[in-house]
């Protein structure tokens, strides 16, 4: 994406936010109404919630279910017609700006927060100002971030006009599925496009220990990815934008899922070869659709970063251990008030 196309989205983004009535919020009442929406909304609710995850993560199945069903329902000609379209929404450019798209991933970020429900904490609402870019560190990856949307544009309920999240590049090889996380604010996580949204006044979500979190999850207690994943922490100091420790309680319960032993080889080198991890997973009914369990979204204190060019390992290996003590130091002062008190957290 070109410095034009970002500033031209940047500026809808804007505009949008102007328009929203829930910038005025405070934080409390943000994790009130994030909390009751289901009660108060009905059965109306959960058929939109329902419409929202499914659109959201559901794709993801459609994708493997849309060449079986045409190859077993039509005719071979028709067939191969539907799954060329198929492949040629890999291949459309994307339109970061689309008003339609935008209006689906509005309503995808509303429904699906209420449908679990996901309550936002913010241990310091005020600490956040909307002229500065943050680097926002969210843990854990689980089978996917799903509570990281109500930190997007389209939910507003953050204080900060423009958020993008970073996300694997494997999701944006994949039809339907790159359309509606663009329109949700997803970006792949390059290098490139990190460095270029914070210079351009972004701040960047990004799940620093990533889908190979998965590779050790376990039933009982939480993983971070962490001690080796520091080119978030460098990038943040070479362009002075403070690090957000975030944890999402309650994430990891809400698919049951099957995958090979944590320290299967063979495992883990195929999950770094295709960059994504692959792992059996299921919610109702043994759909895509995620059980609706509560999520609580914990956002901590910003960590200053002094900005730094071209820093060194060991200042790197510093605020990187910041950022780790404030994210351990964030899940042990909230997880019991939460409901998970005797929650535990593996830093690997």
């Amino acid at each position: 994406m070109s410095m034009e196309e970002i500033d031209r989205e940047g500026e809808m983004l804007l505009r949008m936010r102007r328009s929203s009535s829930i910038k005025d919020k405070t934080e409390t009442e943000i994790a009130v109404m994030m909390g009751r929406a289901t009660d108060e909304e009905g059965w109306a609710l959960l058929f939109h919630g329902l419409v929202a995850v499914w659109l959201l993560l559901g794709t993801i199945h459609l994708n493997l279910a849309v060449p079986f069903l045409s190859f077993a329902l039509f005719s071979f000609p028709v067939a191969v017609l539907i799954f060329a379209f198929q492949l040629s929404l890999i291949v459309i450019p994307l339109d970061y700006t689309s008003k339609c798209g935008h209006a689906v991933a509005r309503y995808i970020s509303k429904y699906t927060c209420a449908y679990f429900p996901i309550t936002l904490h913010v241990e310091d609402m005020k600490a956040f100002d909307p002229s500065k870019a943050y680097v926002f560190g969210a843990e854990p990856h689980s089978v996917f971030p799903i509570g990281i949307i109500a930190l997007t544009n389209f939910a507003g309920f953050m204080p900060l006009p423009r958020i993008k999240i970073l996300a694997s590049t494997a999701v944006f090889n994949t039809p339907l599925l790159r359309q509606i996380w663009t329109w949700l604010g997803l970006v792949p996580a390059t290098k490139k496009n990190f460095s270029s949204y914070l210079e351009a006044g972004y701040s960047c979500v990004i799940v620093p220990g990533g889908a190979r979190e998965i590779v050790h999850m376990e039933e009982g207690s939480e993983v971070a990815f962490l001690k080796i994943r520091k080119g978030f922490v460098r990038m943040a100091m070479e362009t002075g934008c403070p690090l957000v420790p975030v944890f999402c309680f309650g994430q990891s319960n809400v698919y049951r899922w099957l995958k090979p032993r944590r320290n299967g080889k063979v495992y883990s080198e195929i999950s770094k070869a295709l960059k994504c991890t692959p792992i059996l997973f299921w919610g109702l009914y043994g759909t895509p659709i995620p059980y609706r369990r509560p999520m609580h979204l914990v956002v901590g204190r910003p960590i200053e970063v002094k900005r730094t060019p071209q820093p060194t390992s060991e200042e790197i290996t510093e605020v990187h251990g910041k950022f780790v003590a404030a994210l351990q130091e964030l899940f042990e002062n909230h997880k019991a008030r939460v409901g998970y008190a005797d929650l535990q957290l593996r830093i690997l």
